[in-house]
């Protein structure tokens, strides 16, 4: 007998039993941007490869390592999202949004990454991406952070999520910055490791955010971009900054701070939780007004953020604060031909009444003793209890299944939607 076909490493399923939580998440990140005025742009997963290299850098480990890319029918080089600024940024472009406007936009869907899977880290990961077009001041870096903060008190985990900030200054200051981090990390290229050694020649700057114990201090003594940031930047950071304060939202300005890509500037920020293990980062993001010009449009301003949903769930499955609703509102148990029939059409008619109300047919047969325990594994409150008798009667009964002090009633189906309608607020 042939092996069973088993999902692909670092591509995982999500079961029924674990759906109701995404379902509740999803519903929540909607709720929280649409009280901003942000609009969902939906992206291609397969873009041409050419437009990662040109936004993320050909010497970069996603480019060189990570990515899924194929040549199609056509010799076309192609490769599955590892992100999704660069997509996001290409459709303004071809469609002309960034031409004397803004905008506030979001996406939603997977990215794919060839890394080594582990709790946090998969190779299909789902991602919220939020981007903002056209805005120049800290005001929008400041209402992406405040976007996050009150997400996170939405969800109830606002204490288990900390704002770090940094500034990257402009890019002219930034290659002033990287000359004298190069010749500090050269005095001490014996505490380096091979990764480091490795970006002292290709991004210095991503040697900050070592995750290496033994390199801690050396790093932690290395010279701090914010001296060496003009006005216009310090200006720019101790506005965000001030705003952030007015505001009541904690944060930890750390200098360390970086992003693994050239193209950011000026704000930068990171969401990071302590109960993830070593893959504390939930939410990072930052401004990155120089990757327009990049791909080819004309100077303009963006900034905005991206958010693994795998791990804000991984914060979420021990939170009290969350309480799901089951599939099943009721369940119908049907016993009799005449109920067989009858049932399916009643059910029809509570829909119709009642559109919002959860409502599942038991199908298939079986004794009223199985259908029970059907009905209550279905998570439902009530079962709907339907015979020939009942049908001869144009009656119905309703039972609780999670209350036993609750007696059974035998209503007509009126008096039966009506009662459902007020158990469920669906009025």
């Amino acid at each position: 007998m042939a092996n069973n076909i088993q999902a692909i490493r670092g591509m995982h399923d999500v079961l029924p039993e674990q759906t109701p939580l995404w379902q509740y998440t999803e519903q929540i990140l909607r709720e929280v941007l649409g009280c901003y005025g942000y609009s969902e742009i939906r992206l291609p997963i397969v873009e041409k490869t050419e437009l990662f290299k040109r936004s993320i850098g050909e010497v970069t480990d996603i480019v060189e390592k990570e990515m899924y890319t194929f040549e199609d029918r056509n010799g076309d080089s192609l490769t599955l999202r590892p992100e999704g600024t660069a997509g996001c940024l290409r459709a303004c472009l071809e469609h002309g949004l960034l031409h004397n406007q803004t905008h506030r936009l979001w996406y939603y869907g997977p990215m794919y990454r060839h890394e080594r899977p582990q709790k946090g880290r998969y190779r299909q990961f789902i991602q919220l991406g939020v981007e903002t077009y056209g805005m120049s001041g800290p005001d929008i870096d400041a209402e992406l952070i405040l976007i996050m903060d009150r997400l996170w008190k939405k969800l109830g985990i606002r204490d288990k999520v900390r704002l770090e900030l940094n500034s990257l200054g402009t890019i002219a200051e930034r290659l002033v910055y990287r000359e004298t981090l190069v010749n500090y990390f050269q005095t001490h290229l014996a505490c380096l490791d091979e990764d480091s050694l490795r970006r002292l020649k290709t991004n210095p700057l991503r040697i900050l955010d070592t995750k290496n114990p033994a390199m801690h201090e050396v790093v932690a003594n290395a010279p701090e971009l914010m001296a060496y940031l003009g006005e216009d930047s310090l200006t720019h950071f101790t506005t965000l900054t001030a705003t952030l304060d007015d505001l009541g939202i904690s944060y930890v300005i750390n200098p360390r701070l970086v992003r693994g890509l050239d193209y950011y500037s000026k704000t930068v920020f990171e969401w990071v939780t302590d109960e993830l293990g070593s893959q504390g980062t939930v939410c990072a993001g930052g401004r990155y007004d120089n990757l327009i010009e990049q791909l080819g449009g004309k100077p303009n301003f963006a900034v905005g953020f991206a958010m693994g949903i795998e791990r804000l769930l991984a914060l979420l499955e021990n939170s009290e604060s969350i309480q799901l609703n089951s599939v099943v509102d009721v369940y119908m148990i049907r016993v009799g031909v005449q109920a067989e029939q009858a049932g399916f059409r009643f059910a029809e008619t509570i829909r119709n009444e009642l559109p919002g109300l959860k409502l599942q047919v038991n199908c298939d047969g079986g004794s009223i003793k199985s259908q029970f325990k059907k009905a209550d594994k279905s998570g439902a409150l009530y079962a709907l209890i339907l015979g020939d008798d009942e049908v001869s009667r144009g009656v119905v009964s309703i039972k609780s299944l999670r209350n036993a002090q609750d007696p059974q009633q035998t209503l007509n189906q009126a008096q039966a939607c009506e009662f459902l309608m007020h158990a469920y607020n669906k009025g």
